[in-house]
């Protein structure tokens, strides 16, 4: 079977079934009393937010961003409103939690963006109260009694994020994409996992699978032969990445910076303690999105202060607040918007905003101060020069000395020349840059194919984007998960790239990649891909050329 690899390594193991959420039951009668019965499912969704926040309580940065995201959602309260509108109207407890889930989710779907990424986290909490109001325990991964592959349609960021590494040998998921949360959470947790593997859940409970996350190959009762030649080759990778140092470059010596992505304190201090050259994504939103109010200087500066201090000189590049219409903050909203994804979010309710941006950048300079790092700033979402233009001035203004901007939009990608003139660097988010290019949601499975970072329109903007950056003098980056592939990273190095962030734990694998092709080796590679007539071609092109040291261990 085949999928799509979203977190590298071999797993091997019987599968355990992640059953689906229990359902109201058919014939659940109308309440006797609505109110009363409203009282009961407000106290069942309240629940389950006070356990996502337990759970998040004890997760590592990245996932209690997203734990506490969700525990938002279960205290929405137009989603309460709409269960309540469906108990009036006849409904029993569990059905009228199931019926406003339905609808909020059809909502979430047709705005697109980063509503459609949260349906899964949205189906989670109503899941889960449904389970709670009939008195049941909350759906969720089984408890195990041997170290396993767990397969599931999907899994929630409240499972992803506290599953056991020690029993969770791998995931499996019919559903998900690159950028889902399974997938960044696995990533991070370094259990190999494969997404949108169709067919997945008939496998039978009990059988062996080999699961291989580079190539999103999953085997289904595999002779020996079969997993001793995995096991072969991940012993070889482990051996020839044991001697992984140092900075980035090709074999030819052309420097590649290799970052890390994080989202707060304790990512920082794991990252920080690795042969790692910076951060090139500090996300900053878990500061903002689980919180009723707008967090003080005060506040922001204690945190960005933990977060500088493990990299001593070494550069930390922090994203300012990725929000808006389509990561609604109830301290900062604008207003509907009948497009949110395309609406005043990142640096579009920075302009309409600018105190919530003045503050961070406030903090920001204040925690650089003090701990001495190379902080640059660089702004979501900039679509022109004007844009770039007032970012940079606003950053300037507070004392810290180098902006620079996010290229995901491809406006701003075939006019980076102009975009990147009054600001110090550039970085493309790959992520989005490949959803808006190819007019794909990010988070919409069935279109993975689309938005796969190997597509040659992609690449040519990706390639347009470098071109102007080098017409302008600045240095342009990549802290999309593309960075993290070895085949891709030889190719964006081709391009123009001169840094690339990552999950630390692909940094290794990486840096013995660029070790070992020449830079015109990557530049004959990228010349490759882009002549290529698919994504496919794009990659088995690359494949076939790169090195067959690095190829034998992917």
């Amino acid at each position: 079977m085949r999928g799509i690899g979203v977190s590298a390594g071999l797993a091997y193991g019987p599968v355990v079934l992640v059953q689906p959420p229990v359902r109201p039951p058919s014939d659940e009668p109308a309440p006797a009393d609505a109110e009363a019965a409203l009282a009961d499912v407000k106290a069942a969704f309240e629940a389950v937010a006070s356990g996502l926040e337990a759970r998040a309580g004890a997760a590592a940065d990245t996932a209690k961003e997203i734990l506490g995201a969700t525990a938002l959602i279960a205290r929405d309260k137009g989603l309460l409103k709409a269960a309540g509108s469906l108990l009036k109207a006849g409904k029993g407890p569990a059905s009228a939690i199931e019926g406003a889930v339905d609808q909020y989710a059809a909502q979430f779907e047709a705005l697109g963006g980063y509503f459609a990424e949260r349906v899964t986290d949205l189906r989670d909490v109503g899941a889960r109260a449904v389970a709670r109001v009939q008195g049941l325990p909350e759906p969720g991964v089984p408890s195990l009694a041997e170290p396993s592959v767990l397969v599931a349609e999907d899994l929630a960021p409240a499972e992803t994020a506290t599953l056991d590494k020690s029993l969770v040998l791998g995931i499996l998921t019919e559903g998900g994409g690159r950028t889902s949360h399974t997938a960044i959470l696995a990533a991070q947790m370094g259990i190999p996992a494969v997404v949108q593997v169709a067919g997945a859940l008939a496998i039978p409970a009990g059988a062996l699978v080999a699961v291989d996350g580079d190539a999103g190959e999953v085997t289904i009762d595999p002779d020996p032969a079969h997993v001793e030649r995995l096991r072969s080759r991940v012993a070889r990778r482990t051996a020839a990445l044991a001697g992984s140092r140092g900075p980035g470059r090709t074999s030819d010596g052309h420097t590649v910076a290799l970052l890390a992505n994080i989202g707060g304190p304790q990512d920082a201090e794991e990252a920080g303690a690795q042969d790692l050259e910076g951060v090139g994504l500090f996300r900053t939103e878990f500061l903002f999105l689980s919180t009723d109010r707008a967090p003080t200087v005060a506040e922001q500066t204690d945190i960005y202060r933990r977060v500088f201090a493990p990299f001593g000189e070494r550069r930390v590049v922090v994203r300012t607040l990725d929000a808006g219409a389509d990561k609604p903050l109830a301290f900062a909203d604008l207003g509907p918007e009948e497009n949110p994804a395309l609406g005043r979010r990142g640096i579009r309710l920075s302009a309409e905003r600018p105190e919530l941006l003045d503050a961070q950048l406030e903090a920001l300079a204040v925690a650089a101060r003090e701990t001495g790092a190379d902080v640059r700033v660089m702004a979501p979402m900039i679509a022109t020069a004007e844009e770039a233009a007032w970012f940079a001035r606003r950053v300037r203004e507070n004392g810290l000395p180098k902006a620079g901007v996010m290229i995901e939009v491809p406006a701003a990608a075939l006019r980076a020349r102009h975009v990147l003139a009054d600001v110090d660097f550039g970085s493309l988010g790959t992520n989005d840059l490949a959803q808006y290019t190819m007019a794909a949601d990010r988070m919409q499975g069935e279109l993975a194919d689309l938005l796969d970072p190997w597509q040659p329109a992609v690449l040519d903007v990706i390639a347009a984007a470098c071109e102007g950056a080098s017409a302008a003098g600045r240095p342009m980056g990549v802290c999309g998960e593309s960075g993290g592939d070895p085949l891709l990273a030889l190719v964006l190095t081709g391009l123009g790239v001169s840094s690339l962030s990552m999950a630390p734990s692909k940094v290794p694998i990486v840096r013995l990649s660029l070790s070992l092709h020449t830079l015109a080796d990557c530049q004959r590679l990228a010349g490759l891909a882009r002549q290529a007539r698919t994504a496919q071609d794009a990659h088995d092109a690359v494949h076939e050329a790169a090195s067959t040291e690095l190829t034998a261990l992917l």
